[in-house]
């Protein structure tokens, strides 16, 4: 069953039949809407659209990218994904001494992250945007106690700059432990940092939500382990899923994901922000082992630029195929260790997708 493209298309007509003129910070100017959602089951199959191709290995770079902590283009570049070139290159550009030297263009500037390790450390930066949030969130606190200090006689409140938060290891730890928490939440959005980075985030923040599978859920998930378990001679049944005869070792509860995010550039950027959550719920819910459930997004202003008109116009006439599944290759997947000790090691040809069919691919130029 595909009902994503056909939310999809919905979206991409909702915005062409209601949306207003905004001007935006690149200068295009856009057709935009406010507060949409998109719902995924995933057992419908993996959400990558069909009506037409979407560059797997390029969004999945991207995530690994994230999850590895980087804000360095050169691991994109080298991985063969270009889809934060401009802002590094706008950014170069934007400080260079344009006095003194004429800069590089934007492809000898990429060139230069590819085969100048030094260039590239300075000038691949991207500032603490995505992957340094998840991985190494920096902030501060005040505090009138154990923080306070003495200064000329009277307490003051004492900054106490934090060691860095690992928001994605500490997730994964409270699932384990504590998998009905309200908290199970990871944050982009650093306020204290938006300054410093080339793009503040678009998607800003992710939550995760789980819950009991049901006996039937759970009787699926026994039929699919290929085990063999009796009681007093007699094979496992349905009736015995509420029993301790369940084995442990199958997956007991199902991880729903609901990102969110401010702006939406539905006809480039969306596709690629439904398929890399998606991405990122299967990995979580194989770290915790859980069963991946639903996908949401919750979307802030949805906007088509004014050159991607045509091109949406052109997908609705298009149907749809079925949606493809994901195979992870576990050979890397040591749960002993954890996949984010792992993460480093991880390439985009681990993840692959089983019968994916779509129409051709449509071009439209990135806004930067």
């Amino acid at each position: 069953m595909n009902n994503l493209d056909k939310q999809y298309t919905n979206l991409l007509q909702d915005i062409l039949n209601n949306g207003i003129i905004k001007q935006d910070r690149t200068g295009t100017g856009t057709l935009s809407i406010f507060g949409r959602q998109i719902r995924h089951k995933m057992s419908d199959g993996f959400p990558l659209l069909t009506t037409k191709k979407i560059a797997w290995k390029t969004m999945v770079t991207e995530l690994l990218w994230f999850l590895r902590g980087d804000t360095n283009i050169k691991f994109l570049v080298d991985n063969g994904c270009n889809i934060w070139n401009g802002d590094a290159y706008k950014y170069y550009e934007g400080i260079f001494p344009h006095n003194i030297l004429t800069p590089l263009s934007q492809e000898e500037f990429i060139n230069r992250i590819k085969t100048d390790e030094t260039f590239a450390k300075k000038w691949g930066e991207l500032g603490p945007i995505y992957g340094k949030q998840w991985r190494d969130w920096k902030g501060f606190r005040h505090g009138w106690h154990d923080v306070a200090k003495v200064i000329d006689g009277s307490i003051e409140p004492h900054i106490d700059w934090l060691n860095g938060i690992d928001q994605i290891t500490s997730l994964i730890y409270e699932l384990k432990t504590n998998p009905d928490s309200r908290r199970l939440m990871v944050n982009a959005w650093n306020v204290g940092e938006l300054d410093q980075m080339v793009l503040p985030p678009c998607h800003y923040g992710f939550q995760v939500y789980t819950r009991e599978l049901s006996n039937e859920q759970k009787w699926e998930q026994y039929l699919k382990s290929n085990l063999n378990i009796e009681i007093n001679g007699t094979p496992l049944e349905l009736k015995h899923m509420e029993t301790p005869f369940y084995p442990k070792s199958l997956p007991q509860r199902a991880i729903s994901l609901m990102w969110n995010q401010r702006s939406v550039d539905t006809f480039l950027g969306l596709p690629f922000n439904i398929a890399s959550y998606a991405l990122l719920l299967e990995i979580i819910a194989k770290e915790v082992n859980m069963i991946p459930d639903e996908l949401i997004g919750s979307l802030g202003d949805v906007h088509l630029y004014n050159n991607h008109i045509e091109q949406a116009k052109e997908q609705f006439t298009r149907e749809p195929f079925k949606l493809p599944k994901l195979s992870i290759n576990d050979e890397f997947w040591n749960p002993k260790i954890g996949i984010i000790e792992q993460i480093q090691h991880i390439k985009p040809d681990d993840f692959q997708l089983i019968d994916y069919q779509s129409d051709p691919a449509i071009k439209a130029p990135l806004s930067n």
